[in-house]
């Protein structure tokens, strides 16, 4: 285990370094699971409106609309990326890092 005195003072956060850290990571989590919920929300809807499971009869169809559905989920879910960037980086902008 590592002391306190091998960490170099520079390397070091200080306790307003750590609480703006953990302030970003749980806004980038929170915006990750809003994300989230409307990708699958969007997709949802979309698959009722379609009716797209009338189109599975059989085991070979449902092993062919499954991927389908992954890729149209994850297409919705990477649009918000960066949306989800721009709110992180706006918010990691407004703490004050120096104090």
């Amino acid at each position: 285990m590592l002391s306190a005195k091998a960490i170099p003072e520079s390397a070091a956060m200080t306790q307003i370094e750590l609480a703006n850290w953990l302030a970003v990571y749980a806004a980038t989590g929170i915006c990750c699971a809003f994300a989230m919920i409307m990708s699958v929300s969007t997709v949802g809807y979309e698959l009722y409106r379609e009716r797209t499971w009338r189109t599975v009869t059989d085991l070979a169809s449902a092993a062919q609309i499954v991927p389908k559905i992954w890729w149209r989920w994850q297409k919705r879910y990477l649009f918000s990326t960066p949306v989800t960037l721009a709110i992180v980086g706006a918010f990691a902008l407004t703490l004050d890092w120096t104090h």
